[in-house]
């Protein structure tokens, strides 16, 4: 059973920065749309960006500008580059993966930012 690993979440002044990492942990057939979503406590979940396999990118208007996700197709590895982090970005972060057979979620990071 492949899983996608994330890491690189922690904690961070408002105004700092943080760099998410996703990669799986086998592999996988087809890899189209990588991305990231994440949930706050007592919201749902929402895309915050995402980027295919030709490098087009799709971002949240909350991080726009602010945010950049990229993708390494040889390592079927996704980055998640945040600066200027504010306090309302704090959430679990998920990476998600979109296949030719299925589609796949890790298991989340958390992203806290202290103001």
């Amino acid at each position: 059973q492949v899983e996608l690993v994330e890491s690189g979440g922690g904690l961070v002044q408002a105004g700092g920065s943080l760099r998410l990492s996703c990669a799986p942990s086998g592999s996988i057939f087809g890899i189209r749309v990588m991305g990231w979503y994440r949930q706050a406590p007592g919201k749902q979940r929402e895309l915050v960006a995402t980027i295919t396999r030709g490098g087009g990118t799709n971002y949240a208007d909350s991080v726009k500008g602010r945010f950049t996700i990229s993708r390494d197709n040889a390592k079927n590895t996704t980055y998640l580059q945040m600066n200027s982090l504010k306090p309302e970005d704090t959430a679990i972060y998920y990476c998600n993966v979109d296949a030719a057979w299925r589609n796949y979620w890790g298991q989340g990071t958390q992203v806290t930012v202290s103001s």
